[in-house]
């Protein structure tokens, strides 16, 4: 494997090994939002008109939450498992000595994305006086081993390493834009920043690593490889509801109330449009190896409504 774009300097450069630990001071962050208002489709629901600004401010807090922890499961459950392959040289490619040590680096980054997110949590939780809500990680691991399972039963290590690629290609516009949000706490704002100059390079790696993965398929895993990538995407981007089930019941709404809130905040039709807007870098990598000349990934496409 020709070598990826991890940072040349990454021993002088990476957020590990040369960043601050980013601190919650209140005095910086009078009159700003832990997160951006915007991001939260349930959060002005006409629905909520009686809940109050404070109830409102409690599920905004719970949002940041979920986000950060979702992050600090995401890097340790799913990416560094991959990582970890990679580095250690157990993928049926030649990946190389530096390849191999850019994993780890990449591995040692991610981490350090878990340690911080859970540590800006635990320092708003304490500031705000807002607890955090149990956050379970494990709807998100169900749905990437169901497609795992559906298209890869034979190759769990192969699936495990697309789930790695689906994630860290894939480019939501609002993590780029956190960082340069005047209205969102300068500790957030820090983070979400950290997190995005790692990982625009984390990209470039697992762009180039696909790219070779796919060269070295058989036509028959090729197609299997096609129709999974599509459903991983989908798996990587479409919310879980439940922590924000969580939220709504937490400040008092009743389970109908909540249920119906989720149904007009949630719709299917913007679900899939937000997968397909976030998505389109993956699902554009896996265009230019020719993966969606395939009709049976044509299908999966349609199926998930991902098709152009």
């Amino acid at each position: 494997m020709t070598r990826p774009q991890v940072a040349k300097d990454w021993y002088e450069s990476a957020g590990v090994r040369s960043g601050p630990r980013r601190m919650l001071e209140e005095d910086h962050e009078s009159g700003l939002s832990v997160f951006p208002e915007r991001l939260v489709p349930h959060l002005h629901h006409e629905g909520l008109a009686d809940l109050g600004a404070e109830g409102r401010r409690t599920l905004l807090t719970q949002h940041f939450y979920q986000y950060m922890l979702f992050t600090s499961h995401l890097e340790t459950k799913v990416v560094n498992r991959g990582a970890a392959m990679v580095a250690h040289g157990e993928v049926d490619l030649d990946v190389g000595p530096d390849a191999r040590l850019d994993a780890f680096k990449i591995y040692s980054d991610e981490a350090y994305h878990a340690l911080f997110s859970l540590d800006v949590v635990q320092q708003v939780e304490k500031v705000t006086a807002t607890p955090v809500l149990p956050y379970d990680f494990g709807p998100r691991m169900a749905r990437l081993d169901r497609t795992a399972h559906q298209f890869l039963p034979e190759h769990r290590r192969l699936a495990h390493l697309l789930q790695v690629v689906a994630f860290e290609t894939v480019v939501t516009r609002f993590l780029a834009q956190i960082p340069r949000d005047e209205s969102v706490f300068r500790v957030v704002r820090e983070v979400v920043g950290d997190h995005v100059r790692d990982e625009v390079h984390h990209h470039s790696y697992f762009t180039r690593f696909f790219k070779e993965l796919w060269a070295s398929l058989s036509p028959a895993l090729r197609s299997k490889v096609a129709c999974s990538m599509v459903h991983f995407v989908d798996d990587c981007l479409r919310p879980d509801l439940g922590p924000v089930r969580a939220a709504l019941l937490s400040v008092g709404l009743t389970a109908d109330h909540t249920e119906q809130v989720i149904r007009d905040c949630y719709r299917e039709e913007e679900l899939v449009a937000g997968v397909r807007d976030a998505g389109r870098h993956t699902l554009g990598l896996c265009a230019s190896v020719g993966a969606f000349d395939l009709p049976e990934a044509q299908e999966q496409l349609h199926v998930l409504g991902l098709a152009d």
